[in-house]
């Protein structure tokens, strides 16, 4: 005879039983976290975070890397004076130190460093280089993010099977896409207003900003026929998510991508051209 009066299990007892089954693969794994999401077991950032460290195991160095033609790097033959000015508009921490060709890497040149000009010394930039890394554009994510770790570096140059620059990565690129998008100088309240005139003399526009409030806003004329959003007109108008310092002009204006990811669009640094008028 059975006893009813016998506790049920708990939900919790439930999916822990669930999973003392050894899930077969990852598709079931991530089925008993989703349904644990499902009751509130974990939350919205805790489940996103999950898939992104299983994510990690299986992504390569070449699906997020910066292009080689979308590096930003010094020419360690080039004079103080000319190279103090870049770095201050780039506004990285770090940049590949190249001797004239961008194959040839000579190491990685830390901004920090270059205070010593501003203090009038006298400066050989090769003497301040730090060791540049290569890896290959098949390491996996988690592989590089241990050897970020244990070497501490922050950056990492990428070669393709010949030995050429391809590109490079960060410890932010492969970071977000565990967290998603970190935020840096040119992020500001999720509150304020989706357009904000910067000290430049244009404009900081969120992605999610509808294009007709942008151009009521800026006199602007952009088309609201295929997109509601400043976002998806840009990253239609570059044929696919665009990276960070990449532009592209569109109806009298330059849009420059200040926030991106891997995943979306964030924040865009309008112009006006010279040869578009307001109202």
């Amino acid at each position: 005879m059975s006893d009813d009066s016998s506790p049920r299990p708990s939900l919790i007892e439930r999916l822990t039983s669930w999973l003392l089954r050894e899930p077969e693969d990852r598709e079931q794994l991530l089925e008993v976290l989703h349904a644990a999401y499902d009751h509130n077991l974990l939350d919205a950032d805790a489940l996103t975070m999950i898939e992104g460290v299983l994510q990690v195991s299986e992504r390569q160095v070449r699906e997020i890397m910066i292009p080689r033609a979308q590096m930003d790097v010094v020419d360690i033959n080039d004079p103080p004076e000319k190279i103090l000015p870049f770095v201050i508009e780039a506004a990285h921490s770090r940049f590949p130190a190249v001797d004239a060709e961008r194959d040839d890497v000579v190491g990685i040149l830390l901004a920090k460093d270059l205070l010593r000009i501003c203090a009038g010394e006298a400066v050989n930039l090769r003497d301040w280089l730090r060791p540049a890394i290569f890896v290959p554009e098949s390491k996996r994510l988690n592989v590089l993010l241990r050897e970020f770790r244990a070497s501490r570096n922050h950056i990492a140059i990428v070669v393709d099977e010949y030995g050429g620059v391809s590109g490079m990565v960060t410890i932010e690129d492969v970071l977000e896409q565990i967290v998603g998008d970190i935020e840096d100088e040119y992020d500001y309240d999720e509150a304020e207003a989706n357009i904000l005139r910067d000290r430049s003399g244009g404009w900081r526009v969120k992605a999610q900003t509808e294009i007709a409030d942008f151009n009521e806003t800026l006199g602007a004329h952009l088309s609201e026929e295929e997109f509601d959003t400043v976002g998806g007109l840009v990253t239609n108008r570059f044929g696919r998510l665009p990276k960070r310092g990449e532009s592209v002009e569109i109806d009298g204006f330059r849009f420059h991508v200040l926030r991106a990811d891997s995943r979306r669009l964030h924040t865009l640094l309008v112009e006006q051209l010279p040869q578009a008028s307001l109202l």
